[in-house]
């Protein structure tokens, strides 16, 4: 799983890791799944937090949910634990950077350049 990294409009930096790889072999797939984290900028945070992967719940201080794509373009779901909750502008905002990412495949290699 290859995590995205993106801050939105109020600096809150974010780590996204899809649940499943995306794969640029002449079928565009990318998954409808992507857990989220703060971005603490921690050296070994991606491998720490993709083990906790699908847990029931996740203790981790720096998650902050699940945004799965039921349909994309349509219907959306955000899933959050305890800590802090995504306020409404904050899912919009990352559904809207996803939905770019998703319709933008040639994109894809070049996410953590950014």
């Amino acid at each position: 799983m290859t995590p995205l990294f993106f801050s939105l409009g109020n600096r809150l930096r974010l780590m996204v890791i899809p649940d499943t790889e995306f794969h640029l072999d002449g079928h565009a797939v990318l998954t409808h799944t992507y857990s989220i984290y703060r971005d603490s900028g921690k050296d070994g945070q991606i491998q720490s937090k993709e083990k906790a992967l699908h847990l029931d719940h996740n203790t981790d201080p720096d998650y902050l949910g699940v945004i799965t794509f039921e349909e994309p373009g349509k219907l959306f779901s955000y899933t959050h634990n305890d800590g802090r909750i995504l306020t409404h502008d904050e899912i919009e905002e990352i559904i809207e950077h996803l939905t770019h990412i998703r319709d933008n495949p040639a994109n894809w290699q070049h996410l953590n350049d950014l």
